[in-house]
Order: structure tokens, then sequence, then C-alpha cells
């Protein structure tokens, strides 16, 4: 036998809503808009804009690449550094939807990038 739902106390009518805050933006700014954002924020020229942005990308990769010390830092914002990973043995495992028994695959050692926020940062939020 099925229940009644109980009756629902009267509700106060709702207030109109305050002043509504600032919604997030929708989607991500593009690359020319960040590159547009920051040559008005600068005064310089977007080509110079972009040729900074190549040159940042240019100093990371020698700095984490093979012959590099593996860590990079743009000051107040994120560290950037390669972590090494060990080589996993092959193991057995189980499927936790169905219960059956499986062989985990072994995993090479290998290299990661590994990019970290720093304090500054972390606080915008």
């Amino acid at each position: 036998m099925a229940k009644k739902a109980a009756p629902k106390a009267a509700e106060a009518p709702k207030a109109a809503p305050a002043a509504k805050a600032a919604k997030p933006a929708a989607k991500p700014a593009t690359k020319t808009e960040i590159y547009t954002k920051i040559a008005e924020k600068t005064g310089l020229a977007k080509k110079e804009v972009a040729a900074v942005f190549e040159a940042m990308s240019g100093l990371i990769e020698s700095e984490i690449g093979k012959k590099g010390p593996g860590l990079f830092v743009i000051p107040s914002l994120l560290k950037i550094k390669v972590v090494h990973k060990p080589a996993t043995k092959a193991r057995s495992g189980f499927n936790p939807a169905t219960k059956e028994p499986i062989t985990i695959k072994a995993k090479p050692a290998r290299k990661v990038i590994k990019v970290l926020p720093l304090k500054a940062l972390k606080d915008l939020i």
C-alpha cells in the first residue's frame, strides 16, 4: 500500500533576489584574447607578447629537458618539474564492478611533468 505524502508547510513568498553576483566567465579565454589583454595592460604590441610566450616556452623546454635541472619556476605563479616514475610489475587485481580477477599490465619507468601552484596563485581563489 502506498503512503500519502505529508502536506508541506506553507512557504513564505520569496523576496526578489538581491543584486546578482558576477558570474564566472562561461568559457576560458583564447590565446588571442590572452595576448590582447596582456598587450593592453603592458603597452606592448601583440607580436611582442607572443614573442615573450614563445621565449618562455623555449626556456621551459631547455630547463625541464634532458640537459636541464628538471625544474622551472614562474615566479609567484607555479613550479613545473619532472618527476621520475619507477617501473611497476604486472600484478593481479579485480574488476570492482564484476569482482572478476584481472591482470594489471606492467608499466615501464617514465618521466612525467608535474605542475604545482605556488602560494600566490593559491591565494587568488
